[in-house]
Parts: structure tokens; C-alpha cells; sequence
């Protein structure tokens, strides 16, 4: 008396043919064609969405950062005691030429997009407001994410000889 073989020996007949459950098991399910496809397209789409979504907050990031440096540097060169404090034109010349030093050190993006704003500046104190909208590398969600305009003031006390 001959036992039966455990694995996949045992759903074979003696020719060699599949019994009905092996035939079951080995046949793939047709309703289930395509599924590996779909997740995996799903997938591959949350994945680029997450990317593209760090690539601009990166972007908006350092581009904050480089425009909040580089406004307190153009507030500091109209500050500067070298400036004559007693002449609105010498002011006025320091703040055109500190606005386009700013431009010149942040390239298009200085030249398309800040806006300046010396309104704030008194005899003791400049206060300049730069605001710039960043580029958007999401082109379809420009309008919904919250960090694409700056918006800084910063303020420089006058130098002063004693």
C-alpha cells in the first residue's frame, strides 16, 4: 500500500495530470488581473506627490531664508553712519542703492519678484519690508499651499558717532 506524497506530488495522478483542488490553486484569478498594477500606480503617484511637496517647501525655505539675510544687509547699509542722516536725498540714494545691491546678489529672483518697503524708517531706526512671491514647483496647487509669499520686516538701528 502506497501513501500518498505530501507537496504537490500528492494532487498528481499517476500520468502526471493535476487533480481539480491543484488546478484551483495553480490557475491565477482572473477578477484579480491588474490589481498589482493599480496600487502600484497609486503608489508610485503618492510617492511623487510627497516629493514634489518637500522639493518646494525646500525651495520656499531657502528662499525665505536668503531674502530675510539679504534684507538686513541692504538695512544695514542705509544705517550705516557713512549716510547723512540730516539729507532725505542721501537717504533716499542709500535705500535706491541698497535695493539694487539686493537685486544684484539674488539674481532674477531679486529682479522679478521683492517688493520694498521703507516707509517704516525714522531718524532712529530703518525698517525695511521685502515681499516676494516664490516660485511654485506644484504648478496645480500654487493657490492652496501656505508658505509661497514672504512677507519680512526688519529693523536696523542708525549708526551713530559719539
Amino acid at each position: 500500500m502506497t501513501r500518498p506524497v505530501p507537496g504537490p506530488v500528492a494532487h498528481r495522478r499517476a500520468g502526471g495530470d493535476l487533480t481539480a483542488p491543484a488546478r484551483r490553486i495553480a490557475a491565477p484569478d482572473e477578477r484579480a488581473a491588474g490589481i498589482g498594477s493599480i496600487s502600484a500606480a497609486f503608489g508610485v503617484a503618492a510617492f511623487l506627490g510627497f516629493l514634489f511637496f518637500a522639493v518646494q517647501l525646500l525651495t520656499n525655505l531657502y528662499a525665505t531664508s536668503v531674502t530675510t539675510a539679504n534684507a538686513y544687509d541692504a538695512a544695514r547699509q542705509v544705517a550705516a553712519y557713512q549716510v547723512d542722516r540730516d539729507s532725505p536725498g542721501a537717504v533716499a540714494a542709500a535705500e535706491r542703492r541698497a535695493e539694487s545691491d539686493m537685486r544684484a546678489r539674488m539674481g532674477s529672483y531679486g529682479r522679478d519678484r521683492l517688493v520694498f518697503d521703507w516707509s517704516g524708517t525714522d531718524a532712529d531706526a530703518v525698517r525695511l519690508r521685502v515681499r516676494a512671491e516664490n516660485p511654485s514647483v506644484i504648478l496645480f496647487f500654487k493657490t492652496v499651499l501656505p508658505f509661497t509669499t514672504i512677507d519680512r520686516t526688519v529693523t536696523v538701528r542708525v549708526e551713530r558717532l559719539r
